[in-house]
């Protein structure tokens, strides 16, 4: 069993968001703890107003929403209805919210059975249970139990099956601008926006597209962009957008741009422990010898990290992103140093005897990592006129496209290797020449 805790400020959304599964046929409320009611019974207005009413008693805890979802392996499909109520019981209890108002919802829209479970932290005392580290404290010890409990599938002997693992949507069977793009977009972005550290919407995007979703503002003229508004797009297997764009604030976590802003802020600050490993894994794979461009991706990716390549109409590479999916960061060339940019990389590769667009052309085709080429030079000639001074943080006019076609800082680089050793000059004594 596999247990995924969020907080918020609204119940309310939490609860909207339940709710309209169950609207969509593909969930249902099977139980509700501590209700005067059962669920079936109950109105919207009613589930709501019990979480209000005891909220009120605390005003001063803003994060006063509990969304949790438990997921059970693939295999567990059996489980009936009063067993996953008997779960949603203990796992509760166990946690320190069996006395607390809370909802049960199964979910059907998934590969492997799954439960949400909607309350809040604020006890019938006024009283607030502390969230910090909730899900170390707490959670990590009562899944251990219930597995016993219950002989469900422990999340440590599973392997890392594909049913977890986020996949790219497919666009194929997607009913454009309908519940299943919103439903497939809103999975990806759960998994991304929180988990993922990234300073730009650009680099956001490095991580998006590998799953055939991109985040645009629009164009200048657009009243989306002129209000600071952001869409979310499906693409196609060549990195096209098609369908009709979702505005980031139908979804449910509310992925806006002043919300992305302020993750950027926080992101800069987060990743910087984690640029060394990045460092020496390219370091690694160049100490002792010249490979190419496409070699050099290849073994990075063995490593969990990704290479996204920028170039123009003519092949040429500008720009490199490194999206490391192990620690979860996203890094431009030029935020790791100069000796990671684009042009440091093409020196430090071999390259001898190829073209421009056999230079960035991936190993393995279905492999894309989401290289998005300029469709026109004079679109690139523009953007690159707009670049802005910061690479990290973009201002809420900015328009993505300055940042998908920032330049890599392209200081000459040379490798430490082919550095000439300065001669120490040997200081003459100058008493013994007296």
């Amino acid at each position: 069993m596999v247990a995924v805790i969020k907080t918020g400020h609204s119940i309310h959304r939490i609860l909207n968001y339940n709710e309209n599964k169950v609207k969509q046929g593909v969930a249902e409320c099977i139980g509700a703890g501590n209700y005067p009611v059962d669920p079936d019974k109950m109105s919207f207005t009613m589930k709501l107003n019990c979480f209000l009413k005891q909220m009120e008693l605390n005003e001063k805890t803003k994060r006063n929403s509990v969304h949790i979802s438990l997921n059970f392996d693939v295999s567990e499909h059996h489980l009936s209805k009063q067993k996953l109520l008997e779960i949603a019981d203990s796992y509760l209890d166990k946690i320190g919210f069996g006395e607390q108002p809370y909802l049960v919802y199964q979910h059907h829209d998934a590969g492997h059975p799954h439960i949400h479970l909607v309350t809040t932290n604020i006890e019938a005392d006024g009283k607030r249970i502390d969230l910090h580290h909730l899900g170390i404290r707490k959670s990590e010890p009562a899944r251990k139990a219930l597995e016993k409990e219950f002989g469900l599938v422990q999340a440590e002997s599973q392997k890392k099956d594909e049913n977890y693992k986020l996949k790219p949507v497919a666009v194929g069977k997607a009913k454009y601008g309908k519940s299943q793009t919103k439903m497939a977009i809103q999975n990806i972005l759960e998994n991304v926006i929180n988990p993922y550290k990234y300073t730009s919407l650009p680099e956001l995007n490095a991580v998006l597209n590998q799953y055939n979703v991109k985040a645009e503002r629009g164009t200048e003229n657009s009243k989306v962009y002129q209000t600071g508004g952001l869409l979310y797009r499906v693409l196609d297997t060549d990195g096209n957008p098609v369908g009709v764009p979702i505005k980031a604030s139908l979804f449910y976590n509310k992925p806006t741009l002043k919300f992305l802003e302020q993750k950027f802020k926080e992101n800069v600050t987060k990743r910087t422990p984690f640029k060394r490993r990045i460092k020496n894994a390219v370091d690694k794979e160049l100490l002792s010898k010249k490979i190419s461009i496409p070699e050099l991706i290849k073994a990075l990716e063995k490593q969990g990290i990704y290479v996204v390549l920028r170039q123009n109409t003519n092949g040429i590479l500008y720009g490199i992103t490194y999206v490391d999916h192990q620690t979860k960061c996203v890094f431009n060339g030029s935020a790791l140093g100069k000796a990671y940019s684009a042009k440091a990389i093409q020196e430090r590769c071999w390259s001898e005897g190829v073209s421009g667009q056999d230079l960035l052309r991936h190993p393995d085709p279905k492999q894309t990592i989401g290289l998005q080429p300029q469709t026109t030079a004079a679109a690139e000639t523009k953007e690159a006129d707009k670049e802005v001074q910061s690479a990290t943080i973009p201002t809420g006019k900015e328009n993505v496209l300055e940042v998908l076609t920032q330049a890599e800082n392209t200081s000459d680089y040379l490798p430490n290797q082919l550095k000439k050793k300065r001669k120490k000059k040997k200081k003459r004594n100058l008493n013994n020449n007296q």
